[in-house]
């Protein structure tokens, strides 16, 4: 996730960061007003390398998709999307992932894009789309051969096959590696019994389950020859004529807090038996008399492998958590814009009713517009962050679709770069739809304004698809491994030097671009900090935290090496709330990084110019809600924290007049809105 940008000199003296003090607290450059932006250039700019598909949305989805929806009953609401998903295949769009050679479109990114977009709708049909052609479908494309491909795919695309994504078991979550279910070959028959051991290994959470799903991709330890495998995948049937078939159990999850649309349920089987070629073999086959044989020989890498290639679904939920957020925020923001609360002093009264006259617009109050543009600012952020995950994803399982494998060290980094995304868009979306809901009062707690949906839907987000605590840590370790690596290279003068040296540059998860951020950070003389609103010195504060945060963790984790099991176990059990503060940082890092290269490439100036205010509201924002570390680790005094807090309310107050135009960037048609107090 990180820039291509060379290592550089860095040296980080206690306060080498501050400018001399100034009189009285302010520090930021004054703000010059920039001209006003066209809301149809700002909108094909933020669309992006998928605009197409975005506008194809917009132009032909159907006004009953949006709306609540909570009012109704489970099955109501079961209902509705089977027809909405139905519509959805006569519209299009979901099929762009997949090959032409099925009908596909061989556009990956621009599945991904139609998948966000319905996050402007009912999010149970977007997890319900998700399911079927992300999850299940895009399994079957994943993991299977030509065989699987050919029998399967086009069924799939049109609906005609049903199916569900067989994972996550009821005592094994996060822990793929360790699932219970089994799938054991028999060579007499040349068929694979899949069996549930015991209850905790039986799947659940699993959307599809319930009702719909004719077959699922159910993955299971595979075991042939007395010997276990791994986690493999095998496509076992269901249902036929909507009747369980043999050895196959189904229950029900009921109703949730949220997505009451998706039918979840669970699943367990009794030696239900498949054939051989059930098994989506493309990473690993086995043969009629048992043998098993695999291209990569190493189990670990050929586990992570086959994970790997199912990451487009965290691409995916990250998009649409925050086509969520973007609808909270559309709401929440019209509102404040015409609610109006209390009067200022000396304003008089209301000769005809004796109320007092000239209230207040909510959004002329600056506690109200740190609640939502702040988090607006931090969206536009992770929209362009998303954009560049997108094209690199496109661009990755493109080269799949070609019949290409990619390198292993792009295909690391794009996984670290995919799973931090996910983390911050989700625990994102979470925060900001409740502050919406909040800042619009009793109006927000109300059905017929979508808050309380959209809160309650997103919530399981930061759950499905990796629990984000745990990917935070993935992102953690991936960062800590290239550090690592880079180290190990070194020779003895390199490790002379290693102290002097930047090397966020070469953690893992390289970004396309930008060799021009590296140069924004060494555009200032020196390391003086210069003003608040210089990119250099914002982007530079986020580099140095990362740098230094990842090279603590190194050496303690260093400490655990050579010990035996237990106490390894226990040194680095100590390490993971710093582990997850790597994490952070290096998020931190890349999305601000991303959002300066996105103006870079904006052509229009007033555009550029607006976007560059945003990016500053973003990034010194997030330096105020980390001023403990940046004070406590001395790159930061208290005259410069207190300068970020008056920089961010300076950069507010700026912003305030632009938000019609903010909000148009995000291309929401207003009937999608679906609330009565954004009307």
């Amino acid at each position: 996730m990180s820039t291509t940008a060379a290592e550089r000199p860095t040296t980080t003296p206690a306060t080498a960061e501050e400018p001399a003090p100034v009189a009285g607290a302010a520090a930021a450059a004054p703000f010059e007003a920039t001209p006003p932006v066209d809301v149809d250039v700002l909108r094909e700019f933020l669309d992006g390398r998928f605009a197409e598909s975005r506008q194809k949305a917009r132009r032909e989805f159907p006004d009953d998709f949006f709306g609540p929806t909570d009012h109704l009953s489970t099955r109501e609401q079961r209902d509705l999307t089977r027809r909405r998903l139905q519509r959805i295949t006569e519209i299009g769009g979901h099929e762009l992932g997949f090959s032409s050679a099925v009908g596909g479109g061989d556009s990956p990114g621009g599945q991904v894009a139609q998948f966000e977009m319905l996050g402007f709708t009912d999010a149970s049909l977007m997890i319900k789309s998700g399911v079927q052609w992300g999850l299940f479908g895009g399994a079957v494309q994943a993991l299977g051969t030509a065989r699987h491909h050919e029998a399967l795919l086009p069924g799939i695309l049109r609906l005609e096959i049903r199916g569900c994504f067989g994972m996550t078991e009821t005592g094994h979550g996060s822990d793929v590696a360790s699932l219970g279910t089994t799938a054991t070959y028999d060579p007499a028959t040349q068929e694979f019994v899949v069996h549930t051991p015991d209850e905790a290994s039986r799947k659940d959470y699993i959307g599809g389950a319930a009702e719909d799903a004719e077959l699922s991709v159910v993955f299971a330890q595979l075991i042939t020859g007395g010997e276990r495998r791994g986690v493999h995948a095998f496509v076992v049937p269901l249902r036929r004529d909507g009747e369980l078939l043999p050895g196959v159990w189904a229950g029900d999850d009921g109703r949730k807090a949220g997505l009451n649309g998706l039918d979840n349920g669970r699943l367990a089987f009794d030696s239900v038996r498949v054939p051989r070629t059930a098994l989506l073999d493309r990473y690993a086959q086995v043969a009629e008399d048992g043998t098993y044989s695999s291209t990569i020989s190493s189990p670990n890498a050929r586990f992570f492998t086959m994970l790997g290639a199912l990451v487009k679904g965290r691409v995916s939920v990250s998009g649409g958590a925050l086509s969520q957020t973007k609808m909270a925020l559309s709401i929440a923001l019209r509102y404040a814009q015409n609610r109006s609360q209390f009067a200022k002093p000396g304003a008089g009264r209301d000769a005809q009713n004796g109320a007092a006259g000239q209230e207040v617009t909510l959004l002329d109050y600056l506690s109200h517009q740190r609640r939502l543009l702040v988090p607006l600012a931090t969206t536009y952020a992770l929209a362009f962050a998303q954009e560049e995950l997108l094209v690199a994803m496109d661009d990755l399982v493109g080269n799949q679709l070609r019949g290409n494998e990619n390198d292993s060290q792009a295909q690391r980094e794009f996984e670290a770069f995919a799973a931090g995304m996910k983390v911050a868009s989700t625990w994102h979306a979470t925060r900001t739809i409740q502050t919406c809901r909040e800042a619009c009062g009793g109006a927000g707690y109300l059905s017929e304004n979508r808050l309380p949906q959209l809160k309650s839907d997103t919530d399981v987000f930061t759950t499905f698809e990796g629990d984000n605590t745990v990917l935070l840590q993935l992102v953690a370790k991936s960062v800590l491994t290239a550090y690592k690596m880079q180290f190990s290279e070194l020779d003895t003068l390199g490790m002379a030097r290693f102290a002097t040296r930047d090397f966020v540059t070469t953690l893992s998860g390289r970004s396309p671009a930008k060799s021009f951020v590296a140069d924004i950070v060494d555009s200032a003389p020196g390391r003086d900090g210069g003003e608040l609103r210089e990119r250099s010195w914002q982007l530079r504060m986020l580099r140095d935290r990362e740098r230094h945060v990842v090279e603590s963790l190194a050496k303690r984790a260093r400490r655990a090496q050579g010990r035996p099991p237990q106490e390894a176990f226990e040194a680095m059990n100590e390490l993971q709330d710093h582990m997850l503060l790597a994490g952070r940082a290096h998020v931190d890092r890349v999305v601000a990084e991303a959002f300066t290269a996105a103006i870079a490439r904006a052509e229009d100036p007033a555009v550029a110019a607006l976007l560059s205010e945003v990016c500053d509201l973003h990034v010194l924002a997030l330096i105020e809600a980390e001023k403990g570390w940046f004070l406590e680790h001395r790159r930061m005094t208290p005259v410069r924290a207190k300068a970020v807090t008056h920089a961010v309310n300076d950069l507010c107050r700026s912003l305030r007049p632009r938000v019609d135009e903010l909000l148009g960037g995000f291309g929401i048609p207003d009937h999608w809105l679906g609330a009565v107090i954004a009307r």
